[in-house]
């Protein structure tokens, strides 16, 4: 992760000196750990200048950018455009954390199940030029047709593939505890005890069935060994979920990483809606 230093975050935050403090990416009792932004759904629709203007503001300080957002990076873009984007994050105290695709690897059809692991390859390259840290990945489903323990074969030996591909370019490969039947956290372990490649690692989604028996302490510590630097949140103060005990299990545990927001709700102010969650994220740690 890129070291803000203090000519930086002094540029980056002149005439805001109440958002300064919030800037700040280390936090007592939470050392280590920072908030950053998933840009579905707040960031969807900012172009990246606003994006890290956004995410400066705001002090989140970090941002996985999503395919089809109005950031327009994707693979598409020409070398000279990924060196402008890398220049825009280099030159501000925002790090591109990484890439959140689309593919997934449980299409019982060879040709879609080749096409999402090579279209992978081509978001790890996205990310080398742009000067990201890795590509989301993520399972969607148990086709129902297929036996399950064949298709969680086949989506860990893909994940081992992208996973060594990555680990020739420096981009983590960070799978999503996500989708039907595969958010399910016996399911996800089930899958790297196939992903057996130590450049995949699990990003832990804050969805409901973490919390299904035998409950959030024992999914986590089921699938703690396999996390990486990425965990996706919701709201920290909307809902049900139980983001303190959470943020205790994080923090016990030392964990060095990127808590990324990944709104549910419509905000008309999203830069205050940000402020706001760094706020909460801050006293959850401190806590």
């Amino acid at each position: 992760m890129r070291t803000l230093n203090r000519r930086e975050l002094l540029q980056a935050t002149a005439g805001l000196g109440a958002v300064a403090s919030l800037a700040q990416p280390g936090v007592a009792g939470g050392a280590g750990m920072h908030m950053g932004l998933v840009t579905y759904m707040w960031g969807a629709k900012m172009d990246l200048p606003t994006l890290i203007s956004a995410c400066t503001k705001s002090g989140m300080l970090g941002v996985e950018l999503r395919t089809q957002h109005a950031h327009g990076v994707e693979p598409s873009l020409s070398k000279a455009q990924r060196a402008e984007v890398k220049k825009r994050f280099k030159d501000s105290p925002v790090t591109l954390v990484g890439y959140g695709s689309n593919c997934e690897f449980h299409s019982p059809d060879p040709a879609v199940l080749r096409k999402n692991i090579e279209e992978t390859k081509a978001y790890v390259q996205l990310m080398v030029d742009c000067g990201g840290l890795g590509v989301k990945v993520k399972p969607n489903t148990l086709p129902k047709d297929v036996p399950k323990e064949k298709t969680i074969e086949q989506i860990g030996k893909a994940l081992n593939e992208v996973a060594a591909y990555g680990a020739n370019y420096g981009q983590k490969i960070r799978v999503e505890v996500h989708g039907n039947l595969t958010q399910n956290p016996t399911v996800m372990k089930q899958i790297f005890d196939v992903a057996t490649n130590k450049n995949c690692y699990i990003c832990w989604n804050c969805n409901d069935e973490d919390l299904d028996p035998p409950g959030l302490d024992a999914n986590f510590a089921m699938l703690k060994p396999r996390f990486g630097d990425t965990v996706h949140v919701r709201e920290l103060n909307t809902g049900e979920y139980p983001y303190p005990k959470l943020m205790k299990l994080f923090t016990g545990m030392n964990y060095k990483g990127w808590i990324l927001m990944e709104a549910r709700t419509e905000q008309a102010d999203k830069v205050a809606a940000m402020k706001e969650q760094v706020a909460v994220f801050k006293k959850l740690i401190a806590s």
